[in-house]
């Protein structure tokens, strides 16, 4: 009974979900202040009945209810239980379902906290959420239902999650990732919204900048959180695969990062808004359009869920109606009156407009790289493959070029800055950066470009930033004081544009001097590679909750000193009899040792994969300053005023 409880609330949540897409846009459209009003009350019954029907599926997870298809095709009897738990959303129909849950939660968070808001601009608001919510609950009522037993013959014992997917990442990855998605959901409501009102001004732009900022910051610990475990779980020690579902979640990150910036410009200057307007519909078309490549079966990845290319149909026609009718909406109700806002060629509009102009740019080049093997397939014109020689091609000058320009703009004035200002800004930063980017690379053997122009950008942004705040917090009384004044929103800025930086010296620095080691080695054997030697003490076995391993313990030693103890393993699952390498590193602030473990070979040995990877931490810690700088951005008292 607990999945046709789970199957009727979900049935339920989607009749809730039609009444607050039609009810409060008719309200908004007749000015009726009732109907208006029910927009509140229908976001949270609708919350509440997606909530149960997602405890009902975690329930039959737990109990190993194989009689339900979903759960027979996810999970096992012996799988530990909080991998039961994210099993839940670990293949296509659970993950489905917490989009909508996670949908849900976005608009409930958007209808309590905007009571200070035009009731008229709330009700189509979520008059929008709700519309997408539909799109979702009918795909997953005809097509992709968790629910539907397999009866009257069903299973005693489920084909188990995939091994790839039974580990800690899976636990926080989908989640995190997904309020990033999702949440793009609400700018893009509040643009339909702003459309249908006929009014984009610098109060909307206030109005949307905390819930966008908010989205970015999960979508940035989400894409940080998928490397991380891309890097540690596949065995490859690589932490960006360009794999076209990686490209699909990186893709809406950069339209929001133009986003954010030119709201800025919208709210401060009143000017950008029909730019803002196709930023927010275009970051929220890059979100669905993810969903379509991973769940409609027309591309592999590790990363893809459905199998199945006719769910794509149903889901290619939302994305029609969704994208096509929202920039339909935008041509015929977009602002058609040019910004009054003039500024000069030194001014921080311009320098804004250019960096999302190669935001924008970057995505392109991702869109294409990514979409153009499925057009040529469908085209005839055969397999095609688009691997990171084409990515990286384009994506590292742009990238680099963006660093450039990125402390430039934080720092000019709105609307004209004076050249003496620049010259006194940029002199002493530029021969620094130009010293430091030259001479750091000296410490290693080899003077490898990347390393050096990796250097030399991270420098360029953080000693710009740190003259800025040196001048911004420059009095007569103490520095201190000059300190607090600054508002909290510019310590947002910095600390981003500072976690850029740390992420820049960690890409450059782990692809310059990586060092990889493909060797044979029978135990207590040792070899040495760049200062450390790697003893190969012993291989044994090692059983867990749901499957057997060989474990190798490889002892890592530096000059007669113990560095660390490894044990990477070769785990065969029972259920599935798949095979998975578990690597296992040792990580510091400067360097990764990574080892995994291959094949048995002859005589007793073993293939065993070494790698010794400089500062690849630093992209990990520079993303969660990133994040922290979105959520010091968010906290800025204008936008508690307006809540």
């Amino acid at each position: 009974m607990v999945a046709e409880f789970g199957h009727f609330s979900l049935i339920i949540a989607l009749f809730i979900a039609l009444m607050q897409t039609v009810i409060p846009q008719i309200g908004a459209s007749i000015k009726n202040q009732l109907w208006m009003s029910c927009a509140r009350p229908l976001v949270l019954a609708q919350s509440l009945f997606i909530l149960l029907s997602f405890i009902c599926l975690v329930f039959l997870f737990i109990n190993d209810d194989f009689s339900v298809r979903y759960v027979a095709e996810n999970s096992n009897t012996l799988l530990p239980d909080r991998y039961k738990i994210s099993a839940v959303w670990g293949a296509h129909e659970g993950s489905l379902l917490l989009w909508v849950l996670i949908l849900a939660f976005w608009s409930l968070a958007v209808s309590m906290f905007s009571s200070k808001l035009p009731i008229q601009l709330v009700a189509r608001v979520l008059a929008v959420l709700g519309f997408i919510s539909v799109g979702f609950y009918l795909f997953m009522l005809f097509t992709s239902n968790p629910f539907d037993r397999s009866l009257p013959y069903f299973l005693t014992e489920g084909a188990d999650l995939n091994p790839l997917l039974q580990d800690v990442g899976l636990i926080f990855h989908p989640p995190i990732l997904y309020m990033g998605y999702v949440g793009l959901s609400v700018a893009f409501a509040f643009s339909v919204a702003a459309l249908l009102n006929g009014s984009i001004d610098s109060a909307w732009a206030r109005w949307v900048k905390p819930w966008t900022l908010i989205a970015w910051m999960f979508l940035t610990l989400g894409i940080s959180l998928g490397s991380w475990w891309a890097y540690y779980e596949l065995g490859w020690g690589g932490w960006w695969f360009w794999d076209p579902v990686e490209n699909a979640s990186l893709m809406p990150w950069l339209v929001c990062t133009a986003l954010i910036h030119s709201l800025s410009v919208t709210e401060k200057r009143g000017a950008f808004a029909s730019w803002t307007l196709l930023l927010a519909i275009m970051a929220f078309s890059l979100s669905l359009l993810g969903t379509f490549l991973v769940r409609s079966g027309v591309l592999t990845s590790v990363h893809a869920f459905a199998t199945d290319p006719t769910r794509g149909i149903f889901i290619l026609i939302f994305l029609i109606v969704v994208i096509g009718g929202s920039l339909l909406l935008f041509a015929f109700r977009g602002p058609t009156k040019k910004s009054s806002s003039k500024f000069s060629s030194l001014s921080k509009e311009l320098f804004i407009l250019a960096n999302n102009l190669i935001l924008i740019i970057i995505t392109a080049v991702i869109l294409l790289g990514t979409l153009y093997p499925l057009i040529a397939d469908v085209l005839g014109w055969g397999k095609i493959s688009v691997g990171p020689p084409y990515f990286n091609l384009f994506f590292v000058p742009l990238t680099l070029l963006l660093g450039l320009l990125m402390p430039v703009a934080s720092i000019l004035r709105w609307k004209k800055t004076p050249r003496l200002n620049i010259l006194k800004y940029f002199n002493g930063p530029l021969i620094l950066s130009v010293i430091i980017g030259g001479s750091f690379p000296l410490m290693y053997e080899s003077y490898e470009p990347i390393a050096v122009v990796s250097i030399f950008i991270s420098s360029w942004i953080i000693l710009i930033t740190l003259r800025d705040i040196g001048h911004k917090s420059s009095t007569k009384v103490s520095i201190l004081d000059g300190l607090k004044r600054i508002k909290i929103s510019y310590w947002g800025m910095v600390t981003a544009h500072i976690g850029v930086a740390i992420c820049i010296i960690g890409v450059g620095l782990t692809t310059a001097y990586s060092i990889q080691r493909d060797v044979r080695m029978l135990p207590g054997e040792t070899i040495s590679l760049a200062n450390y030697q790697f003893e190969f003490v012993t291989i044994e076995p090692y059983e867990g909750p749901n499957y057997i391993a060989d474990q190798a313990t490889v002892l890592v030693t530096k000059k007669n000193s113990t560095i660390a103890l490894l044990k990477p393993q070769k785990r065969r699952y029972f259920s599935s009899g798949q095979t998975m390498t578990e690597a296992s590193i040792d990580s510091s602030i400067f360097r990764d040792l990574y080892i995994a473990l291959g094949e048995p070979l002859q005589g007793d040995a073993w293939a065993i994969r070494i790698y010794i990877k400089p500062f690849v931490m630093w992209i990990w810690i520079g993303a969660l300053f990133i994040a922290m700088g979105a959520v010091l951005a968010s906290l800025d008292g204008r936008f508690k005023k307006i809540q």
